[in-house]
């Protein structure tokens, strides 16, 4: 049966222009690489692979994560460029709490890469890393002083403007921008407002730039009436991640994707990660057991800016890896809010479909 549901407005970041205004979220490690990025982009929307730990399985990864990591990143890009086969956007997300985050950048951008997307910090130096590249950037934010902060800076410092933002909300899945009492009591947070006033913040930018800078909504968005709402607010497109983990093209195991499918509200819990952020995952034996205890590092991944093996509660490569491997019990999945929600498998093109 056919829909009426009114079409979505393309998404146009400058000179770019990706059919359908979703931005697929990154989700590392290894959830979102080629062939999850590769197929939404085909479908029009934009498709982004995480570079966190992106070469895990790359030869050598035990001994040279950085060279693995660069190697991955080059590769992964134009991969997912290939299944694209010219349609839609291919980027990347860089978490700026990266020991080697200027590097992916680099390399993001000699790759080809159509945007990047920056988050778990706030990206100050952004700009200055892409050098003279056409590649679109945007922060990460979670609030309106965040948003006004880096286009402050970005804006003295560099005399330039985001091409467009990501605002995160409370309910999405990962590493998070706020606090552990504001998420014990999300209801309590009006982040439809928050919406509202980084809108307005950043029209003082496109004035003072004449472009436009798209707001793209992400956390818990599910379905078409989550995008029409938000739309509503004043988004031009949103970012999805949880979604897109139960299809065929996911690039996590099997295991990882029955173990979404199975959860229940239940299941789902704040933990503290040792990127230095509160973040959603949900909870099985790996989370359980740090209940009790930290788990000891027996190795350091190079992965954090900042990370002490001596302290931290656990090493987050290894358990992100061990999971997208495919041991859910023993490794760190993280999710959204609304994960309970997914309940089959799907294909990205018939989730876009339903979202579009």
């Amino acid at each position: 049966m056919k829909s009426d549901k009114k079409r979505l407005n393309a998404l146009q970041i400058g000179e770019l222009i990706a059919e359908r205004p979703i931005i697929q979220g990154g989700m590392g490690v290894g959830v979102s690489r080629s062939s999850l990025a590769g197929a939404v982009a085909a479908e029009g929307g934009v498709g982004i692979i995480s570079t966190a730990q992106i070469g895990y399985d790359e030869d050598g990864f035990e001994h040279n994560q950085a060279e693995c990591n660069r190697i991955a990143i080059r590769k992964h890009i134009a991969r997912a460029k290939e299944i694209a086969k010219g349609k839609g956007l291919v980027g990347v997300n860089i978490m700026v709490a990266l020991k080697h985050y200027k590097e992916h950048v680099q390399e993001a951008v000699s790759a080809g890469a159509d945007v990047i997307i920056s988050g778990a910090g706030l990206p100050m130096d952004l700009p200055e890393l892409i050098g003279k590249s056409s590649v679109k950037i945007a922060p990460i934010v979670s609030s309106r002083r965040a948003a006004q902060l880096i286009l402050k800076m970005w804006a003295h410092r560099y005399g330039r403007t985001a091409d467009f933002i990501v605002v995160e909300g409370p309910k999405a899945g990962g590493h998070l921008g706020f606090s552990r009492e504001q998420l014990a009591d999300i209801e309590s947070l009006d982040f439809d407002a928050e919406i509202k006033d980084i809108n307005s913040c950043k029209k003082i930018y496109e004035e003072m730039f004449h472009t436009k800078i798209p707001v793209i909504v992400a956390g818990g968005i599910f379905d078409r009436q989550d995008i029409d709402h938000v739309i509503n607010l004043g988004a031009d497109g949103v970012q999805i991640a949880s979604r897109f983990v139960a299809t065929a093209e996911c690039d996590a195991s099997d295991a990882y994707k029955q173990a979404y499918i199975d959860a229940g509200k239940e299941d789902i819990q704040i933990i503290q990660s040792p990127v230095g952020m509160p973040g959603r995952a949900l909870r099985n034996d790996f989370i359980k057991n740090l209940d009790v205890a930290r788990k000891s590092v027996k190795k350091c991944y190079n992965c954090l800016e900042k990370c002490d093996p001596r302290t931290v509660p656990y090493c987050i490569t290894k358990a992100l890896i061990d999971a997208v491997k495919g041991d859910i019990k023993n490794g760190l999945i993280f999710c959204g809010e609304n994960v309970d929600r997914i309940c089959e498998m799907t294909t990205v093109h018939d989730l876009m479909e339903e979202l579009c």
